[in-house]
């Protein structure tokens, strides 16, 4: 079943759109914290997003860009604001496709069926949010990057391996052995300051995009990571 990720204020068309996608066979979420929409897309993992433009806090153009930051997730635009250069800006923010209020639903379930079919294809799986995020801080896997505030750093694979277990295990002191044992294979080739140096580098990457003091070295037993953010 494809998921469908609705951010729509008005609440007499939202409860149109779920009720006839809903009837029509589609998982329908409903934004809730309009103030941290990429936070609930990340959450949710939806297949297609339905974006309004005039929304609270920002507007739409604005969450179409922060989706697009970190997913090719299908966005189609639904607004009453019909301009031409609306809907250039649409498409120029990462938009697929645009609608204008108010709208048959017949057209709505058209383009959402078509966006879909050429987006998945009718048996593949959506595999395109690959994100791990810990109260606003993103880990980009494909990417090996760590994303806070707005600022973005570049971690080598092992310094990623690293920081995606200790925040994985927020709180928790995670030993030494397992951290060996999760990032080299063979454990005998690796040097006893080896790990000492990574978690060093990682300390340091960290520290570039404004997080300082998380990762905590608890002596005779391993590290821990705890929220300083």
């Amino acid at each position: 079943m494809y998921k469908i990720f609705v951010v729509e204020d008005d609440e007499k068309i939202l409860k149109l759109m779920e009720d006839r996608l809903k009837r029509y066979g589609y998982d329908v979420v409903i934004v809730e914290d309009y103030s941290d929409i990429k936070g609930e897309f990340i959450k949710e993992e939806p297949h297609l997003v339905l974006l309004d433009i005039n929304l609270p806090n920002y507007d739409g153009f604005f969450w179409c860009r922060e989706i697009r930051s970190i997913s090719k997730v299908p966005i189609i635009f639904i607004s009453a604001r019909f301009s031409d250069m609306d809907q250039v800006m649409a498409i120029e923010n990462g938009g697929d496709d645009y609608i204008i209020k108010p709208f048959s639903f017949d057209l709505l379930l058209a383009k959402v069926k078509g966006v879909i079919r050429r987006t998945y294809g009718e048996y593949a799986e959506n595999d395109s949010v690959d994100i791990y995020e810990v109260d606003g801080v993103y880990l980009h896997k494909s990417q090996n990057i760590v994303e806070w505030q707005d600022s973005k750093v570049e971690l080598s694979k092992k310094e990623f391996a690293l920081l995606h277990i200790l925040m994985t295990n927020l709180g928790n002191i995670v030993s030494r052995e397992t951290l060996l044992e999760e990032l080299w294979d063979d454990m005998n080739f690796v040097d006893d300051n080896t790990l000492s140096v990574n978690i060093g580098r990682l300390r340091r990457r960290l520290e570039a995009i404004g997080i300082y003091d998380s990762i905590k070295t608890k002596r005779g037993q391993g590290y821990s990571m705890v929220k300083t953010w």
